[in-house]
């Protein structure tokens, strides 16, 4: 609210209220250009109301949050702002991966995975690549009586991100598995399925729903060429 209510853009929570000074900033620690995916960040000092420190635990409060970029404080969030200053919480910072130099939404995505109509759940993740640093890689759980060959699907997704985001997405990797890994209240274990991607050791959290759905997940990634 200013004078009168702002007007209203879809997928943006607004502008920032007043005495917070939210900017968008790039691995550097400097503000990236209007439009460009970054870390969302608050200029220090932060306003009356905030916390500014946690009980007991001031050094992890430092290093939570005011070590990553100096002067900031990192909320986790990876975002954008646009030329009025509107908001948008694209991702979680974990979320963002760098294919070829270019920051990118996994989430951003998983959107356009979601908006295929034989696809009921969806997941993407950054795997290593010696190329490009990273490419992105797919997920897709498909609805109940969807009989179609899994290659069909996976074809018409990839052209759908083409399509949608652009081939800077480099978006050619994906696979259909029955479920998805997620902690008993429903998140799901991206950073667990990076690993076995890349073959690196993991460990599953205590609050994974089934156990099993990790190896049918390292079953699938073979199958098109990851994991070990």
């Amino acid at each position: 609210m200013g004078i009168e209510p702002l007007p209203i853009k879809l997928g943006s929570p607004s502008v920032a209220m007043p005495g917070y000074d939210v900017q968008i900033l790039g691995e550097d620690g400097h503000p990236v250009p209007t439009g460009e995916l970054g870390a969302v960040a608050v200029k220090l000092p932060l306003p009356p109301g905030t916390l500014p420190t946690l009980w007991n635990a001031e050094e992890r409060y430092r290093k939570s949050y005011l070590t990553t970029f100096p002067g900031y404080y990192e909320t986790g969030d990876a975002g954008m702002l646009d030329e009025d200053g509107y908001l948008y919480i694209m991702a979680r910072t974990d979320d963002v991966i760098n294919v070829a130099g270019h920051r990118l939404s996994t989430g951003a995505m998983e959107e356009v995975l979601a908006g295929h109509p034989d696809v009921g759940e969806c997941a993407v993740i950054g795997v290593a690549d010696e190329l490009k640093g990273q490419l992105p890689l797919g997920f897709l759980c498909l609805n109940a009586g969807v009989n179609r060959p899994h290659e069909e699907v996976v074809a018409e997704v990839i052209r759908k991100v083409r399509a949608e985001i652009g081939p800077v997405a480099a978006f050619k990797l994906a696979c259909v598995v029955d479920r998805l890994p997620k902690t008993r209240s429903g998140k799901i274990l991206r950073g667990v399925m990076t690993k076995i991607a890349d073959g690196q050791d993991y460990k599953a959290p205590a609050t994974i729903d089934d156990m099993a759905i990790l190896g049918e997940i390292t079953e699938a990634l073979k199958a098109i060429g990851y994991a070990k």
